[in-house]
């Protein structure tokens, strides 16, 4: 402790259940001040694979399709899973056979950048397929 106070420095325990307790001199602030930056910066590198939706009717216009095909496709290139969903109104449920044939066929568009992790089903009012991005 007196070589501590001689430093200016903090007497810090590193093991107490050792015999004897083993015990370090350094700047307690610097060091937990080092920890947080390390933890902050392992936490910037790590990505969390996020759900994101892409919606659309069974009457999808052919540009429209498209359009949502690059949307889903830079989706899984960033690395996140995407939902297909297909909204019927009123009556349009009894097509849902249509709603399924455009779901595969947006999964064998994107084939090359993802894989089926969920296959059409309905959920309601709702057909929905769930994409990952292949490794």
């Amino acid at each position: 402790m007196r070589l501590a106070e001689e430093k200016e420095l903090d007497l810090v325990l590193v093991s107490d259940t050792a015999t004897p307790p083993v015990c370090r001199i350094m700047d307690y602030g610097k060091y937990k001040f080092e920890q947080e930056k390390k933890a902050r910066e392992a936490k910037k590198k790590q990505h969390t694979a996020d759900v994101k939706e892409v919606k659309m009717r069974y009457k999808i216009g052919d540009h429209d399709y498209h359009v949502r095909v690059n949307q889903a496709q830079g989706f899984l290139k960033a690395g996140d899973k995407v939902k297909a969903t297909i909204t019927f109104k009123g009556r349009e449920i009894q097509h849902s056979h249509l709603a399924e044939e455009l779901l595969n066929r947006l999964a064998t568009d994107l084939q090359e950048v993802a894989e089926i992790q969920q296959a059409p089903k309905k959920e309601g009012r709702n057909m929905m397929m769930l994409l990952a991005p292949k490794k």
